[in-house]
């Protein structure tokens, strides 16, 4: 903690690096692209995240859009400070919320689904002068999408048919895996592809993921929970599921997502069913 160069720090930051004596470091799982340890003090636990692998993305990005988020109450980690270590890899420190979701019933998902659809209504003037990123769509969530054109071909017919509108603080990964849930509270985690984009399909991945990951009911019925807002249609979500479900295909080929004993046949399942893709054979 001392040995960080803290180029932001808030005052409890502040107060714990210059009164607390000792703190307890307990690792965290942590994925592809970060360090994350739990650190205990007297106070309060915090999650310290280092970047000291191969992706080194925008941290100061990162803080502040969840000092924004926080700050107008949305349900993510309490930003405390970033900086990089000796290494010059970028750290920040946030509050400790918890563990990733593992069970959800109906209750949890019409909560989560209000909860991403708070993150979409940020406004955009409250981002205090800094911007963010709008990325081209199809060359930042399909990367080596050339490489694969019985997937390309249909993705870009479906996504000039979306009407892609990119005009909000999206998420662009929001999954169980980056929910935690600490007792009755859930919070948001892992900024890193957080963007200006289309809400559609931050919630139309969400989606999809549930339905291979979960079960289908169980998407069914979070896919209702945005649609009872009365701010999107049942066959709008669908053209973007079939956007997301191509995503999830490639990432098949040419990454590693977590495959479990049913996965590829939920996946073939929402191929088959889903409107806009069941004409376009795929293989998985």
């Amino acid at each position: 903690m001392r040995e960080i160069n803290w180029l932001k720090k808030n005052e409890t930051l502040e107060l714990l690096l210059e009164h607390e004596t000792t703190f307890q470091v307990v690792p965290l799982d942590s994925g592809l692209e970060a360090e994350v340890v739990k650190i205990t003090t007297s106070p309060a636990d915090y999650v310290l995240k280092v970047w000291n692998k191969a992706s080194k993305p925008d941290v100061q990005m990162q803080y502040q859009i969840l000092n924004a988020l926080y700050s107008h109450g949305r349900a993510v980690s309490k930003p405390l400070g970033w900086g990089t270590d000796r290494n010059g890899n970028p750290a920040m420190l946030t509050s400790y919320d918890g563990t990733p979701v593992q069970k959800v019933n109906r209750p949890k998902l019409v909560k989560l689904a209000k909860m991403l659809m708070d993150i979409h209504k940020l406004p955009l003037d409250s981002l205090n002068g800094f911007g963010l990123p709008s990325y081209d769509f199809i060359s930042y969530f399909y990367p080596r999408i050339d490489e694969f054109p019985d997937i390309q071909h249909p993705l870009m017919e479906l996504v000039q048919r979306a009407n892609m509108k990119q005009e909000y603080v999206i998420h662009g990964d929001y999954h169980l895996g980056n929910i935690l849930e600490n007792e009755n509270e859930l919070t948001v985690i892992d900024w890193t592809n957080v963007q200006i984009g289309d809400p559609r399909y931050d919630i139309a991945w969400s989606i999809i993921l549930i339905w291979i990951y979960v079960s289908e009911k169980q998407a069914s019925f979070y896919r209702a929970a945005f649609c009872a807002e009365n701010r999107y249609e049942t066959d709008e979500l669908e053209l973007f599921e079939a956007i997301a479900c191509l995503r999830w295909v490639l990432l098949s080929r040419a990454d590693h997502p977590p495959i479990r004993k049913d996965t590829i046949a939920r996946v073939r399942s929402i191929l088959k069913s889903n409107a806009y893709l069941k004409f376009k054979p795929l293989e998985v």
